[in-house]
């Protein structure tokens, strides 16, 4: 792995939010996904619509959709972004059991948005947990990663399989 330079240090290595006023706004686009056990049971008691808390996947939709949006608010020396869109995917996966969930933010800013899907993805696993955690706190979050990135000056990412 080639050295590179850490963007986010002053040359006194003290931490800095990086100066991208002068890079132009392009279109970007970033894919996080990450997935969330469960026993059986709940399981189907979410898809079944029979979850003591309510609607499981829409609050947990929801909340993904709110903490792309609250991202600078969460991670230090995120820029605040315009974002365009935010789409956040509960995938029911009865092979886990669980779910597979997906976030796809884009943006046209002078930085990227992979911290924004990837603060999706984890909010909405979060929320799925505490609105079953009744039925099972036993439940595993894991797996969240970046899937793909478009747009920037570093170019694009595509993560193998």
């Amino acid at each position: 792995m080639e050295n590179k330079k850490l963007s986010h240090l002053n040359p006194d290595g003290e931490a800095q939010m990086v100066d991208t006023s002068g890079k132009s706004p392009t279109l970007r686009e970033a894919i996080a996904q990450g997935q969330i056990k469960m026993n059986r049971e709940t399981f189907e008691a979410i898809e079944g619509g029979n979850a003591p808390k309510g609607d499981v996947l829409g609050t947990a939709k929801i909340a993904g959709i709110m903490a792309a949006k609250q991202t600078a608010q969460l991670i230090p020396l995120c820029h605040p972004l315009p974002l365009t869109k935010i789409e956040v995917q509960l995938l029911p996966d009865a092979q886990l059991p669980g779910y597979q969930i997906r976030a796809t933010v884009r943006t046209k800013a002078q930085t990227g948005v992979e911290m924004e899907a990837l603060t999706a993805v984890s909010v909405a696993a979060l929320t799925l947990y505490d609105m079953a955690k009744a039925l099972d706190k036993g439940m595993e979050i894991e797996g969240i990663r970046l899937l793909k990135k478009t747009g920037g000056k570093s170019g694009d990412y595509l993560r193998d399989s």
